[in-house]
């Protein structure tokens, strides 16, 4: 790859990963509803599941999968029920009191979570299809590589932007904690987020050129 081409990419993939998304409002909805290391653990879990993008699109498994009309539907009905299961369960959840030994459990569980919920969502598999490509230098050695190489710097540049928004998400909720009312509504609101996420996804349609 050139270096203008890497150059180009990295200006690129900065102002994506600035502009809120998806992931950005998931990760912000888990820290308002549980706490900063909740968001943190499903900060890493979603990263992980970017990467699980990032292989799959080098391998051509995800071209396969958006170019199967059943498949990218599965993929996407699993991953917006499962969004849309979990935003009611931190909907039902709301003013529910947490000890410290439930916490550390569901710090792994929002781990496991931010990986299914990536991985499951055929929408980023077609973003990375769709950017990375501009910007491999198909005559080059290893294209593979390369396309794995920029998908981590993408990955961890949206990991970056996660990170921010939930210290700024748990500031918010600092701030609130003596307030159980504006808490239970506070969860209540990010599990409705979390559901719609999922409706989105529901909605989404299959790229025309997949």
């Amino acid at each position: 790859m050139s270096e203008t081409n890497f150059w180009l990419f990295l200006a690129a993939a900065f102002l994506i990963a600035a502009i809120p998304g998806p992931g950005i409002f998931y990760v912000a909805a888990r820290t308002l509803s549980e706490g900063r290391a909740s968001g943190f653990a499903s900060t890493a879990g979603t990263a992980l599941g970017g990467m699980v993008h990032v292989v799959a699109g080098s391998l051509g498994i995800s071209a396969i999968i958006l170019a199967s009309a059943e498949l990218f539907t599965a993929v996407k009905f699993v991953g917006a029920l499962y969004l849309v299961w979990l935003g009611i369960k931190t909907f039902r959840s709301a003013g529910r009191t947490i000890s410290l030994e439930s916490e550390a459990v569901g710090d792994k569980r929002a781990f496991r979570d931010g990986v299914l919920v990536e991985a499951l969502n055929p929408k980023t598999a077609a973003f990375f299809l769709a950017f990375i490509p501009q910007f491999l230098d198909t005559a080059g050695p290893n294209p593979m590589l390369q396309f794995i190489v920029l998908g981590a710097i993408s990955v961890t540049l949206n990991t970056v932007a996660d990170i921010v928004v939930v210290l700024i998400a748990s500031a918010t909720r600092t701030q609130l904690i003596g307030r159980p009312r504006l808490m239970r509504r506070l969860t209540q609101g990010s599990g409705v987020i979390i559901a719609g996420l999922g409706l989105s996804l529901a909605l989404a349609r299959r790229p025309a050129n997949g």
